[in-house]
Formats: structure tokens, sequence, C-alpha cells
């Protein structure tokens, strides 16, 4: 679901911004699973929605918020 927070988009706007997180998420379901991601990819903040956010535990403190 999208929310528009702020602002009051086109209906062109949000078709745009519609079909660019269709392209990202088909493109994210055509890599198999697994598979190593090329060195572009290592920093993309999009990658930490996929992942599971870590659970608080012994020295979480010393841990960062990006995944390993």
């Amino acid at each position: 679901m999208i929310k528009v927070v702020r602002g009051n988009p086109t209906p062109e706007e949000l078709a745009a911004a519609l079909a660019v997180v269709r392209a990202r998420a088909a493109a994210a379901a055509a890599l198999p699973s697994g598979a190593p991601l090329p060195p572009e990819q290592w920093s993309d903040p999009g990658r930490i929605a996929r992942v599971g956010t870590q659970r608080p535990g012994p020295r979480s403190w010393a841990r960062t918020y990006w995944p390993a």
C-alpha cells in the first residue's frame, strides 16, 4: 500500500512512482534466492526492508544497524 504523506501528486506522478516500485519488486523477485549480490547493490538501503531486523540481545549495543 502506498500512502501520500505530503503534497498533492497528480495521477501521472502516482503512476510513475508505482511503476518504479513494481519494477524494483519484479527485479528482486527475478533474482534467484541465495545468489550473491553484485557489489553495486551491497549498500542499497532497499536490502534492509527485505531482511528481518535483528532482535536485541547480548552485546546488541555494539552492533550496527546494517544487517550482516
